[in-house]
């Protein structure tokens, strides 16, 4: 599938909420630089600065998390995201609090996205070991409850309306690491972008080789479940505001 459309003659426009720099780039990336060659307006915004992403004793939590963001930056670059907001919250000490959420919710006020990528809050299975992190699955369950009903009711933290931030409605979630797919992308166009933005995560990718040819063989595996070369798929959620639209699409559904 292609991008969703644009509302009217304005540009689409996307948001991520992940837990780590190169979150982002690994779950969503080759999707993300395809929007955006399309003309959408994507956003970062990143809990952690990852600064605990390091063996290395003589490394800093204050120095890695200046690398980190440096790189996410030039990773988001490649992809032609138009901004990078961190949060700065402790690296693997992510907890849900109302306090956290409200964060979100801010930024979802401030950037008003149609769509929002985030980690699937559903994962729950518990096999792997990356995919079932800790902090994935706080953010996840924290963007979901920001987006809805959170973002878009003004009686939600409405300190925010005082900062000139008013109530917004998100239209869709993509879900990405999931374990319940339902929707494929087609990203051989900007696979090589993918890559090129994974590659500015220096600190975390140390054989540069070994880690392309994961990309080629996650995603290439993920595209052949559709008939394509490349993909990288999500579980997408509409948020239906009016009643209505509900009933139209489960009219289209039965046809």
């Amino acid at each position: 599938m292609s991008r969703p459309k644009e509302k009217g003659k304005n540009p689409l426009r996307v948001q991520v909420i992940s837990a780590h720099p190169d979150d982002v780039d690994f779950g969503c990336g080759g999707t993300l630089a395809t929007w955006a060659q399309e003309g959408a307006e994507i956003v970062y915004t990143i809990c952690t600065s990852g600064e605990k992403g390091t063996d290395d004793p003589a490394m800093t939590h204050l120095a890695l998390a200046r690398t980190r963001e440096k790189e996410q930056r030039a990773a988001a670059a490649v992809i032609g995201a138009k901004e990078v907001i961190f949060l700065r919250k402790p690296d693997g000490e992510l907890q849900y609090s109302l306090e956290f959420r409200g964060e979100l919710v801010r930024v979802i006020r401030q950037y008003q996205p149609d769509v929002l990528f985030t980690h699937d809050p559903a994962n729950r299975a518990f096999d792997n070991q990356y995919l079932f992190h800790a902090d994935h699955r706080v953010v996840g369950e924290l963007a979901f409850d920001a987006a809805y009903p959170a973002a878009l009711n003004r009686n939600f933290f409405p300190g925010h309306l005082a900062e000139g931030f008013t109530p917004h409605a998100v239209s869709e979630l993509y879900f990405f690491a999931t374990a319940q797919p339902d929707t494929w992308v087609d990203i051989e166009p900007t696979l090589e972008l993918k890559i090129k933005a994974l590659r500015c995560h220096i600190s975390q990718i140390k054989n540069p080789k070994v880690m392309e040819e994961l990309v080629r063989t996650w995603f290439g595996t993920w595209g052949r479940e559709r008939g394509l070369a490349y993909a990288e798929r999500f579980r997408r959620l509409q948020i239906f505001h009016d009643p209505g639209q509900r009933l139209q699409q489960l009219k289209r559904s039965l046809r």
